[in-house]
């Protein structure tokens, strides 16, 4: 079979499963980022119950493997009475892994922070969440935001392993149709090019252009 009419027949099975992908990799985003700036900023807390709480985490889902945790959550929680649908136990697994791995580089971000501009918001007078929000945090984003492009393409790539749960995202529809059609190539390939498209021509640019925005709103560009 020629490849044009590979895609003319199961084109829109991978258009389909690519729009799953796109939804899991927003939600999975969104909630890691979330998670790695709880986190990261309560390892930073002066309690050494908060740090521990937080390190915990961190090392427990840094520590474990992402398919281990995604059987966990789907296959294991039912027998404690929790019964997640498929689509969410992925993006959650997801985005809860990733988000451990997040807040260490939001944690190294804040530390990386020059001493004289913690010096300079605390003579200022000011309390000490406004002093994160306004002073530390913008400084710290610009300062994490390269580590956080290569995370989230890592993300983007582990939204993969929701198929293994019968999520129809791009690569479950990729191994329906190799089964079907024994085609590994066209099918493999096609999922390959698209993940790839995501990757370099869509993601890699938009992290470029907010690190270059936030760059210079702080002075840095």
């Amino acid at each position: 079979m020629a490849y044009l009419e590979f895609l003319a027949e199961f084109g829109s099975r991978f258009l389909d499963g690519s729009l799953i992908t796109v939804a899991q990799f927003l939600l999975s985003a969104a909630l890691a980022i979330a998670i790695a700036l709880g986190f990261g900023l309560l390892k930073l807390a002066r309690h050494w119950v908060v740090r521990g709480v937080a390190t915990l985490y961190i090392e427990l889902f840094r520590g474990t493997s992402l398919l281990v945790q995604l059987y966990w959550i789907f296959f294991v929680l039912p027998l404690f009475g929790l019964t997640l649908e498929k689509f969410t136990a992925g993006f959650l697994a997801v985005g809860m892994n990733l988000g451990a791995y997040g807040a260490e580089l939001v944690r190294g971000a804040v530390r990386s922070v020059p001493k004289g501009q913690w010096e300079a918001a605390y003579a200022l007078s000011m309390s000490p969440a406004r002093r994160m929000w306004r002073i530390i945090l913008p400084q710290a984003l610009v300062i994490m935001l390269p580590g956080w492009g290569n995370l989230l393409i890592e993300l983007l790539k582990a939204t993969a392993l929701v198929s293994l749960i019968s999520v129809t995202d791009l690569m479950f529809e990729a191994k329906q149709v190799n089964s079907t059609t024994f085609l590994s190539i066209q099918a493999f390939g096609t999922a390959l090019v698209i993940y790839y498209v995501f990757a370099r021509f869509l993601l890699t640019p938009a992290m470029r252009r907010l690190e270059l925005s936030m760059a210079r709103r702080i002075g840095k560009a």
